[in-house]
């Protein structure tokens, strides 16, 4: 998007305005005399899911099945990890009968947080509890019958967001990471959904948690303006480079082997249509971006505008992961089923993709789950977290990867 002197302050003031919002994210409620969950129930569907899913019409997803059994190729269904018909029970126990992305990360402690996207509960309430974001948190070290959830509780925003169509749609977290004790999570401010796979983002954000995810604030230094246009702005202000539209969606991935010591964002623009490009800093330095580098095909170098693709597009949602068992990298992103990559170095060259899941199972935004024995280095066994279309909830599956 390109736009004018007068729209670009607008843009800058409305989103401190809607980074401030600070909330904790599980809270405890009375229950409610009547609920219907919104995605068990075949009607009824709220309309900011029909908006997402079929901007120009179409059919409106239906109630949460049974888990579609797949096993093959390495790769099995293990079991709903969000969803009515889930074994956590999230409407009853959360008020989420329907959600999406489920990034996953270890909080430093050993206990994996969950940030999930846009998220609807109960159906016969008057907004149908719709939340632009929710988190989650689970204990659960062995995921071979499922991922179980800890706690109960009405999940509540991690952040807002103002919630209308042109101007901010929705909040959705896209990465994240602990670093020092702190969490952070790189989320997208969505100005309004497009046509299939194309949506248009104001900025991307990262939102820090000094409390383990009980409140969130985001520093104005971190935001990244989709604006396709480069502007000098003092340090402690949002950025305006063109290529920032090329970290619009992220993943978070430490460094291993001889990269130890460095983080790496991995950034694609607005949609499932673009590339996928790499940033480095060191850990202490996630909020400095002056400190940030970019790989322009031959070297790191301190400019967004000079990053070129590592991963030819279209490249979705992905997650990228060091794995101790190969001594490799490992991506993740399912433009036509779940494909997965791997490479020696962070900024590659990348193997051809192997598809690990079919694109019958209707499966996006697969986020690796950090206790995996492939990332832990314990085995071949690599969890994720799957979102399915038409039930409009995440599901674990397991792979294998191959030394």
């Amino acid at each position: 998007m390109r736009l004018s002197s007068r729209s670009l302050t607008a843009l800058v003031t409305g989103a401190l305005v809607a980074c401030a919002t600070v909330s904790a994210p599980l809270v405890v409620t009375a229950p409610v005399a009547q609920a219907r969950a919104c995605s068990n129930s075949g009607t009824g569907i709220p309309i900011p899911i029909v908006n997402k899913l079929f901007p120009r019409g179409g059919s409106a997803i239906g109630p949460q099945k049974a888990m579609p059994a797949y096993d093959a190729g390495g790769t099995r269904t293990i079991g709903w990890v969000t969803g009515p018909k889930s074994r956590n029970q999230t409407f009853t126990r959360f008020g989420i009968s329907g959600t999406d992305v489920g990034v996953a990360w270890d909080n430093g402690r050993g206990e994996t947080l969950m940030a999930f996207g846009d998220t609807f509960g109960n159906c016969l309430s008057g907004d149908q509890q719709w939340r632009h974001n929710v988190l989650l948190r689970s204990t659960d070290g062995n995921l071979a019958d499922g991922l179980r959830i800890n706690g109960r509780g009405f999940a509540r925003e991690m952040f807002g967001a103002v919630g209308v169509e042109g101007i901010e749609k929705t909040a959705i977290p896209t990465a994240g990471i602990s670093i020092g004790g702190k969490q952070y999570v790189n989320y997208m401010s969505v100005r309004a959904w497009g046509p299939p796979s194309i949506w248009y983002t104001n900025y991307s954000a990262i939102a820090v948690s000094n409390n383990n995810g009980r409140s969130w604030y985001t520093p104005r230094q971190s935001i990244r303006v989709n604006a396709g246009i480069s502007i000098p702005t003092p340090a402690d202000w949002p950025s305006f480079q063109a290529g920032d539209a090329k970290f619009q969606q992220s993943a978070y991935a430490k460094g291993g082997g001889a990269d130890a010591g460095w983080v790496y964002q991995y950034g694609t623009p607005n949609g499932r249509f673009g590339s996928a490009y790499v940033a480095r800093f060191r850990a202490n330095d996630i909020l400095d971006r002056s400190r940030y580098q970019y790989w322009n095909g031959g070297a790191w170098v301190g400019s967004p505008d000079a990053a070129r693709p590592i991963v030819r597009g279209p490249v979705t949602e992905l997650s990228v992961s060091w794995s101790p068992y190969l001594n490799r990298y490992v991506m993740l992103d399912s433009p036509r089923g779940v494909l997965l990559r791997t490479a020696a170095r962070p900024q590659g060259p990348w193997s051809p993709p192997r598809r690990v899941a079919p694109a019958g199972l209707e499966l996006y935004a697969p986020m690796m789950l950090p206790t995996s024995p492939a990332l832990r280095g314990t085995g071949p066994e690599l969890y994720f977290n799957g979102t399915r279309w038409e039930d409009y909830n995440v599901m674990l599956v397991r792979t294998t990867v191959r030394r």
